[in-house]
């Protein structure tokens, strides 16, 4: 079995709007999360830091081919307008234009791919 991709991205949230960015995701509609689930993202989480910082997290097996899917998704092209009110300085989508940070450092590649690590 092949070791997933681990995609980590980072989006600013305008800060007098997070609470309103919370509450649109409790809960996200469930036609975008079958769409993620689709796209062959799993394990997908946000995290969020004071002042509107946005870490986001998922693994896959081909980031290209989720992308792709995630761009030509009507369902997607949707939900994604209806967010970005809510982001500071994003040139496009945010499931499109997000950051990537490169990952330094994984526990379970480093002990050889141990699992539960």
């Amino acid at each position: 079995m092949s070791t997933p991709t681990r995609v980590c991205f980072e989006l600013r949230i305008r800060p007098e709007m997070v609470d309103d960015y919370i509450a649109r995701h409790s809960p996200v509609w469930p036609e975008m999360l079958d769409e993620i689930a689709a796209s062959g993202r799993r394990n997908y989480s946000l995290f969020l830091a004071d002042g509107g910082r946005l870490i986001g997290y998922y693994e896959t097996d081909d980031d290209e081919a989720s992308q792709a899917y995630l761009a030509a998704s009507p369902v997607a092209a949707k939900w994604e307008q209806s967010m970005q009110e809510f982001f500071v300085d994003l040139g496009g989508r945010a499931d499109q234009a997000a950051t990537p940070l490169r990952e330094v450092f994984n526990l379970a590649d480093q002990r050889g791919g141990a699992s539960g690590e």
